[in-house]
């Protein structure tokens, strides 16, 4: 567990790429419908670990814009896991004081998946314990382009002048703009890259990379990337000395 005397160093917001549910069980000679099964149930002991603990925000990348190029099977498998999901869960989130949230695009699913997805959305919208952010159909170059078209928009109404546009202001387009920005990304499955994932936010976000496969990723395994996140120094284009001094400030 990680030590009280690092409860400051916590991350306020978790992102991470739940990769290896396919490997996990391939590796025990089973249908990659039965990781994906065990890597929902990942998810839930990640989160309770996350309430617990006290952190503010965890972004899972659940299903990107990519993953469309899948076998169909296997995607059709994903989405009727997520509706299985999605009502199975919203209960007891929604008890655990757990806002739940979807960023993505979201047209591209099944009618009956957009109408739970908006239903528990709404269900969870007033909670403040945890905000649970759930990217399906989501990609970071998709976030950006729908950014630069929503201020596009606000030039030709006359409502911004190009030269108005600043970082902050691109920020706020991007999703999850109400949140703070990623502190620790981790990618389970050995990958080591971040996949079209939150692109924008990750600047400079610590990221964690772990052999661990996600349907074997438990709390244990979340406390060994909190505490290698503890003992980094962020810098943000500072120097070292000058970190240390603001802390001794």
């Amino acid at each position: 567990m990680v030590s009280d005397s690092n409860v400051n160093s916590l991350p306020r917001h978790i992102a991470i790429i739940m990769d290896g549910n396919g490997r996990w069980a391939r590796s025990r000679m089973l249908p990659r419908p039965v990781g994906h099964r065990e890597g929902v149930k990942s998810v839930r002991r990640v989160v309770e670990a996350c309430i617990n603990k006290g952190v503010r925000a965890l972004t899972l990348f659940a299903f990107s814009s990519e993953n469309w190029r899948r076998p169909t099977d296997e995607v059709s498998l994903i989405m009727g896991l997520f509706v299985h999901t999605l009502k199975k869960e919203v209960g007891a989130l929604d008890r655990n004081g757990v806002k739940l949230r979807f960023i993505g695009d979201r047209a591209a699913f099944p009618a009956n998946l957009q109408t739970l997805i908006n239903e528990s959305e709404a269900q969870t919208r007033a909670n403040t314990r945890l905000d649970l952010v759930i990217a399906a159909n989501y990609g970071g170059q998709w976030d950006i382009t729908r950014a630069f078209k929503s201020l596009a928009g606000r030039i030709q109404s006359g409502e911004l002048h190009s030269e108005d546009i600043t970082t902050d202001i691109i920020a706020d387009e991007m999703s999850i703009s109400d949140l703070p920005l990623p502190d620790l990304f981790i990618r389970t499955g050995g990958e080591q890259r971040i996949s079209n994932f939150l692109l924008w936010q990750l600047a400079y976000t610590e990221l964690y990379f772990t052999e661990v496969l996600w349907p074997a990723f438990d709390e244990r395994q979340l406390d060994e990337a909190l505490l290698w996140y503890a003992n980094r120094q962020r810098r943000f284009g500072r120097t070292g000395d000058q970190v240390e001094q603001l802390k001794g400030a």
